[in-house]
């Protein structure tokens, strides 16, 4: 039997048991849907995320693993064409599904159901999101059947991506006890999940072209995938069912044992996946005589089995999902002591800011958390191949990143991100630290540098890390933003436009609003810096004169918005900050002006270790045109400088004639 027959199977075998055991599809008591509408919408919902998987892990499969002279890669794009097709139908039947369900409305073809249908798709949240996710998938499909460039492969990916944003947003009760954190994590589940499953299983449909060397070499790549797949969904599958489930001896509640299960499915693809790649490949890399061809057999016998776990998985994730928690998922709104707090952030007001319990409060961001340890392990990575290989890397280097990346973890987990939602002032401290402070340490570490000299480089036309992060380096576009009067632009800029623009407002109130506030006040940031002190290649460098004057300038603007928020009288979002409910700390318009202060002061200090350090690269680039005049000198004889005298004494000589 073949591989996606035995995930087919497997998944929708698995989501029948579990509905039957978790009685997700029990008959409800009242507006009770059908049984079709109960059983059918758990298989739509297991058909989008095969879809989405097929159609996600064979786009990032290509543009990472596959060589676009090789047959294989037209094929993987035309799976994912598939697959996109596949998950614009079953999204459509979902959302459908879904209508029926929460209406309770008799299938009909008048007038009343059409327009009820059309109020579904176009006002309520849930029919937007399916309504959503069906059109970027048919957009997806349009795309893979047109688009064979690699560059712009990416971008469909990133869209295909973007189809699960819905599917995260409707996972967990918009106001309910730790919103951000589960859709954050289901966010990832989601996406991660499909790049293990959509990469396996494109690597099945490619089995008879992947001949010779050319399955070891795709296997590979596809395991160093396969690890940060595994590791991001183990972290926020934990998360996810501690919120769901709470306490240990929930865990063995209907709920609590179907999760168990899928545990069990994901450490047994774990297993197989290192048993394939740490033995079996290696075996058929080294042997093309019958023992190798054993191997081979082995190999896809055992990716077969893979996929029946994986199948497994998704089914009792697909139940799941249609299973009462232990943990009720409580909107705020909907709880008669509700405070203000909870009615605006969901959760409870924390205790009363102190100093230190900047250090002691924490709201984690799984996100970020992943993010510094993967920036933390690939960098040390990074900096031990270069070591056995004989290469030095800069100690300093090595420290700054560790720190900036450190700093960046507490920044977006600790007490400033917890308490930016409810006070101006630490979001302020939240904002000059992404956007000051984490990237001083980040620049000089010279990432780019490092990767270029330590991912291998690709052989077959293929991009990896290596020729995505140098090609996206040397682009245009990177040219652009890299200019130093761009990048100051940006810095600067951006803090009028963000906070004088409902820009603010979405990103203090959203979830995706506050993630991109973090991703944009990073980037500026790390741009402004680079342009300054960077060692990383970039297009064009100021005079370290010019950069001087840069920073002065840049600070001077800086400073500028500082103190007209120090001084300004006008509370910026008055019904969030001004409606918290809080019985302490500073009233809304006092906290406001400390933050101006905080932007002021707080961004002294990194101005001044950057001037420091322009005036050191200064020194130290003079230094080396003296030691490389010196030596141009001593190699030459000094003939330039005599060369000097010569022509003074000729003009010496015609003074005197003359």
């Amino acid at each position: 039997m073949s591989g996606p027959a035995v995930l087919l199977i497997a998944a929708v075998l698995s989501t029948l048991v579990a509905l039957a055991y978790g009685g997700g599809a029990a008959g409800q008591l009242l507006a009770d849907p059908g049984p079709v509408v109960r059983w059918g919408l758990p298989l739509a919902k297991l058909l989008v995320n095969l879809g989405a998987a097929g159609t996600i892990g064979a786009l990032v499969l290509t543009c990472f693993a596959l060589s676009p002279r090789e047959p294989e890669f037209n094929t993987a794009i035309d799976f994912a064409a598939a697959s996109a097709a596949l998950l614009t139908v079953a999204a459509a039947v979902t959302g459908f599904l879904t209508f029926l369900q929460l209406t309770n409305v008799p299938l009909s073809f008048d007038d009343r159901f059409s327009a009820t249908a059309g109020q579904f798709f176009s006002q309520i949240g849930l029919g937007q999101a399916w309504l959503g996710t069906t059109l970027v998938a048919a957009g997806v499909t349009v795309l893979c059947f047109a688009v064979r460039n690699q560059t712009a492969l990416v971008f469909v990916a990133v869209l295909a991506v973007g189809a699960l944003v819905p599917m995260a947003l409707q996972g967990h009760a918009a106001g309910a006890e730790g919103h951000d954190v589960a859709i954050t994590a289901l966010g990832l589940h989601l996406v991660f999940a499909a790049v293990w499953l959509g990469g396996l299983l494109t690597i099945v449909i490619l089995r008879n072209q992947l001949v010779g060397g050319r399955l070891g070499v795709v296997i590979a790549r596809y395991s160093s995938l396969a690890m940060v797949c595994f590791v991001v969904v183990a972290a926020t599958g934990y998360v996810s069912a501690e919120l769901r489930i709470g306490t240990w001896d929930r865990l063995f509640t209907t709920y609590g044992i179907l999760v168990l299960v899928k545990v069990v499915a994901l450490i047994a693809v774990g297993g197989f996946g290192v048993l394939q790649r740490r033995f079996l490949v290696a075996r058929m890399q080294q042997s093309r005589t019958q023992g190798g061809a054993g191997s081979r057999t082995w190999f896809w016998w055992l990716v077969v089995a893979e996929l029946g776990f994986m199948g497994l998985a998704s089914g009792v994730a697909a139940a799941l999902a249609r299973t009462a928690t232990p943990v009720a998922q409580i909107v705020a709104t909907a709880v008669p002591t509700a405070t203000p707090a909870q009615i605006l952030t969901g959760q409870v007001l924390p205790p009363e800011l102190t100093f230190g319990r900047y250090f002691t409060e924490w709201k984690f961001d799984l996100a970020w958390v992943l993010f510094c340890a993967f920036g933390i392990f690939f960098y040390l990575a990074g900096v031990a191949r270069l070591r056995r290989r004989g290469d030095t890397w800069p100690l300093y280097r090595t420290v700054l990143w560790v720190i900036g990346m450190l700093i960046l973890f507490y920044i977006t987990n600790g007490g400033a991100n917890l308490y930016a939602s409810y006070l101006f002032s630490s979001h302020m401290l939240m904002h000059m630290a992404l956007t000051m402070l984490v990237p001083v340490f980040l620049v000089p570490g010279a990432p780019v540098t490092l990767a270029a000299r330590a991912i291998r480089k690709r052989q077959d036309d293929s991009r990896g890390p290596r020729e995505w992060i140098l090609l996206a380096v040397h682009s245009r576009y990177a040219g652009i933003l890299a200019n130093p009067l761009v990048a100051a632009g940006l810095w600067a800029g951006s803090l009028w436009v963000f906070y004088y623009s409902s820009l603010f407002s979405w990103a203090t109130t959203d979830h995706i609003g506050h993630e991109w506030m973090v991703v944009h006040f990073l980037i500026t940031g790390y741009l402004f810096v680079q342009s300054l002190i960077g060692i990383d290649p970039v297009p064009y460098r100021l005079p370290y004169a010019g950069r001087l004057l840069l920073l002065l300038g840049t600070m001077a603007f800086h400073a500028f918005f500082g103190v007209t928020m120090m001084t300004g009288t006008g509370l910026l979002l008055a019904d969030w900050y001004g409606a918290m409910g809080r019985d302490w700390g500073l009233s809304g318009i006092a906290d406001q002006q400390m933050g101006g202060g905080i932007a002021w002061s707080v961004g002294e200090i990194p101005t001044i270790a950057l001037a420091i350090a322009v005036a050191i690269q200064w020194s130290r680039s003079d230094e080396k045109e003296s030691r490389r005049t010196d030596r141009n000198a001593d190699r030459t004889g000094e003939a330039e400088l005599k060369r000097y005298n010569d022509q003074l004494a000729a003009l010496a000589s015609r003074d005197r004639l003359v």
